[in-house]
């Protein structure tokens, strides 16, 4: 495994997995929320987002974090070897979302860019309270468009179990 796409709900531990896996394997991980979002929360034009990801993921070897579905796709699962989608209980998700909240909130995230501040996001808690059955069918479908199989890790033991499988 040298290019590796962590697919799954906010609160699903895809930044943290993708962190220990990156370490463990010597890979550098990519965020995708960290190419996404401009300081205060600002959405980048469509085609400067593509262009940071495209470059992000030009090199042999690297861990891509995030969903993104139907804008970086094709530049990820299409050259990834592997491709992980975390399952996670929805009030697992909501409690590690809260979690982020309280503990980030008025600060930037490593995962995140600079001059992001954590903030309380009303639609965002939404979209995760809503994910397992608006958005995860879409992404499980997209993803299966390409040559790579979707490993599915169901809660924490299988990715501990597969963490420490990992080569």
């Amino acid at each position: 495994m040298r290019r590796i796409v962590i697919l799954g709900c906010s609160g699903a531990g895809k930044s943290t997995f993708a962190r220990a896996l990156g370490e463990k394997l010597s890979l550098p991980v990519v965020h995708l929320d960290a190419l996404f979002w401009q300081p205060r929360w600002v959405e980048p034009e469509p085609g400067a987002f593509r262009s940071r990801v495209a470059a992000a993921v030009t090199g042999d070897a690297w861990i891509v974090d995030g969903n993104y579905v139907g804008r970086t796709f094709d530049l990820t699962l299409a050259r990834a070897d592997a491709v992980i989608f975390l399952h996670q209980p929805r009030w697992l998700c909501m409690l590690r979302v809260v979690r982020r909240w309280l503990t980030w909130f008025g600060r930037s995230r490593p995962d995140l860019a600079e001059g992001c501040p954590e903030k309380f996001d009303l639609p965002f808690f939404l979209w995760v309270w809503n994910f397992e059955r608006k958005s995860q069918p879409r992404i499980i479908e997209l993803a299966g468009r390409y040559p790579t199989a979707v490993t599915h890790l169901r809660g924490d033991a299988a990715m501990r179990r597969f963490f420490a499988e990992a080569r």
